[in-house]
This record gives C-alpha cells, structure tokens and sequence, in this order.
C-alpha cells in the first residue's frame, strides 16, 4: 500500500515547486470541483506499473497525469491532421505514485508515497530552502507568425463556407513565439502572478513543459458524473467597478455571443450523450453564465451527465475530446476548415492536461490561455483564438485575440 503522511497546514503547493526542480517529470495541477480551487497536486518521479489507491483526501489518489495533443484528433474518426511546427509528442506524462496533495480551504497537506523507503529524501526537499531558479526574460522579439490581414482573411473564408451551409462555427487561431532564457518553473511562477485562472498547470516533459493558466474545463468525472464547462464570448476587464459590471452585462446580453455559447453546448450535450445514460445529460446551474477572471470576463455553462453502465472517465474523455469550443459545430467540418486554414498542427494548444484517477475519477482542462515550452532551443509557443460564426466581424474577431493574448505576452516580457 502507498504510504500516507500527513503533513498539517503547508505552504501553497506552487511554492513548494521550485524545490522538485531537479525531479522527473515534475506535474502541478490546481482547481477542481465543482467550485475550482479546492485541490491541488504536486505529483513526481513518475513510474510504471498498477498500484492500489493512497488514502488521501479529494478526488485524485494516484493514476495517470498528462498531456493530450489536439492534434490526436477525435478518437476513432478519420480526419487528416496536419503535426505543429516543433513536432512535439501526441501524448506525455506518467503514471504517479509519489505526490503531495493540499486542501486549499484548510491549507492542510498530505504526502502520498508509492515507495515508502523515499520518506526521509521527500521530507528533506521539503525542508530545504528553495534553490534560486535562473530568471526569466526573453532572448529575442515576440514573434506573430500570422499577420493581422492574413487572420482576417481567415475569418472571411470560414463565414462564406458557413454561409454556403458546410458547418456552423469554427474556431480560428494563430501563433506567437518568443526565444527566453530562465528556468520554466520561473516563468510558470510568473504567469500564475500575471493570470490566474481556474485550471492552472505544470507539466514538465523532458524535452519541453506545458505552463497552462486555463480558465475552461474539459471534463470532470467523480463517481458516476461527468461535467464539462464550455466557454464561448469574451470582453475585457475594466478598473472602475461600474464599468467593469457594464462590460459584464452587456457581454451576458450579446445575442452573438449567447448564440455561439449555444451551438457549442448543444455539442458537448451530444458527446457526452454518447457515454452517458438515456436522458441523463443536462445544463446546470442556468444558461448562460458569467465568469469574470484576470483581465476577460467568459460566458460558460456546465452541461453535466450521469455516465451510463459499464462507462468510464476515459470513455468521456474520449467523447469529448477535443473540446467542441476550441473546434467548433459539426465537429469534424470545422476541424478540417481549422487544419485548411491554420495550415499547421496546434500541438498541446487547445488539447487538455489533466488526471485519471485510479479509482476512476478524472479532471482535465484545455489548454487555452497556455504557454508551451521547449527546451532546445529555449522558447515559448502560446496560440490564441475565437469562434467565428457567419455574423463574426474581422476586425472584431482580430481584436479578440489580442485581448485573450494580452496577459500571456505581459507574462514573457519576463523579469527587469
């Protein structure tokens, strides 16, 4: 059985990271449940095999932590897929045994340990000082690689291909990168200052890390129920209160906007119906719903299920994946005028990173708002995007990708 020790009130597991620096494939996961932000995991050194749960508090007790390309595509469709620029893997990650687990309501910690011989070595990275991370600052010029024009002729294509009936709504993105030096674990402490979020994630892969300040979850599971939260509709963040509510309530008003959050609800309702009983997909907590986060306010809904017999997290996840707000209605056709239109793979953008529990929970966000890390040479990736329907405006769609990438392009100004 894993070993459990309880560790009383800690310190915040993202501050605790720096000191896993030097671990295999170091992983932090933050938020989860149906209010985010209860949990966190900070889970390394990776290993192969089956192992019994740890007794632990929340949902995750050990099992699989990783990362899931969007370029893996719908499971079991045909569609062609062009691979992202890097050429990054489909997957990563590991299975875990040995992590730590905070409470964030109590601050209370926990650390579970597949072998118990590690006690002494975990408990001495805890009690040492954190080690000084080299400081983050770029090397070399934020770089966009598809111009303002060539986004919004984008934009125009894929309104005469919905207007001529060959989908509904598609999702269009386009990417930034920049050269940096400074350690990843140094610039996730960054981005986690300049825009927190509810999905917040550290994936250290070897060649690279995903740094994900996600505002949008793809699935949870617990028990028999699976809940997914879409987002579609954006505006920014003000300083002075009343306007800030101005921006809010009009973004909750837009009949536009209510629309594309609409489509894509009633895909997410039909994928999960595929692994979920008769009649037992809903939208809970009413339609829609705003969230206002660091620097944008979001239209989402939760469209929740109870999975049908002999369904698992990973048959949801595979329903679901990729997610129907990153791809856009019918799912396939607007995935096929994405991949015509991006000309290149996403990589780990807007595919998800997350956990399957071995007792069959899961929790998996998608990657948005997220900053992709390669080790050689060192630089950065980050994609941004909207949907586009056939009332979508260019120029305002352009402007809407500036504004989701505002916060990641503060975050790689780095450190004075």
């Amino acid at each position: 059985m894993p070993r459990v020790v309880a560790l009383g009130r800690g310190e915040p597991l993202r501050e605790l990271l720096p000191r896993f620096a030097d671990a295999r494939g170091v992983a932090l996961l933050e938020g989860a449940g149906e209010a985010p932000g209860r949990w966190g995991w900070l889970a390394f050194d990776p290993r192969p095999g089956q192992f019994p749960p740890a007794d632990v508090p929340g949902p995750f007790a050990g099992g699989f932590i990783g990362a899931l390309s969007y370029d893996l595509g719908p499971q079991g469709e045909r569609i062609a897929l062009p691979r992202d620029s890097w050429q990054l893997p489909l997957r990563v990650g590991g299975t875990y045994t040995d992590f730590l687990v905070r409470d964030e309501a109590s601050g209370e910690c926990w650390l579970a340990l597949g072998d118990p011989a590690r006690e002494a070595e975990v408990r001495s990275r805890l009690d040492r000082r954190a080690p000084e991370l080299a400081r983050p600052r770029p090397t070399g010029p934020l770089v966009r690689h598809t111009t303002r024009e060539q986004h919004m002729a984008r934009v125009e294509r894929v309104r005469e291909e919905i207007a001529a009936g060959e989908y509904y709504q598609a999702n269009l993105a386009h990417r930034f990168t920049r050269a940096v030096a400074g350690h990843p674990l140094a610039w996730f402490e960054r981005l986690a200052r300049v825009n927190p979020a509810p999905y917040m994630g550290y994936l250290d892969f070897g060649a690279g890390a995903i740094l994900s300040a996600s505002p949008e979850l793809l699935l949870e599971v617990e028990g028999r129920r699976a809940r997914s939260r879409p987002i579609k509709g954006t505006a920014p963040r003000a300083g002075d209160a009343r306007e800030d509510r101005a921006l809010g309530a009009g973004l909750l008003a837009s009949e536009k906007d209510r629309a594309e959050l609409a489509m894509i609800v009633d895909l997410v309702r039909n994928d999960l119906g595929r692994v979920a009983r008769p009649g037992g997909v809903r939208v809970e907590g009413g339609f829609p719903r705003l969230e206002s986060y660091a620097g944008l306010h979001h239209l989402m809904a939760d469209v929740v299920a109870d999975l049908a017999q002999g369904r698992t997290a990973l048959d949801a996840l595979a329903a679901l994946f990729p997610g129907g707000s990153i791809t856009g209605a019918p799912k396939l056709a607007s995935m096929a005028a994405i991949a015509r239109e991006e000309g290149e793979g996403r990589g780990f953008f807007s595919g998800s990173l997350g956990y399957l529990d071995v007792r069959g929970n899961a929790c998996w966000n998608i990657l948005i708002r997220t900053l992709v890390w390669r080790r050689e040479p060192a630089e950065f990736s980050f994609h941004v995007g909207g949907g586009i329907t056939w009332s979508s405006d260019a120029d305002a769609e352009e402007r809407e990708t500036l504004l989701k990438a505002a916060r990641l392009i503060e975050t790689l100004e780095g450190e004075a």
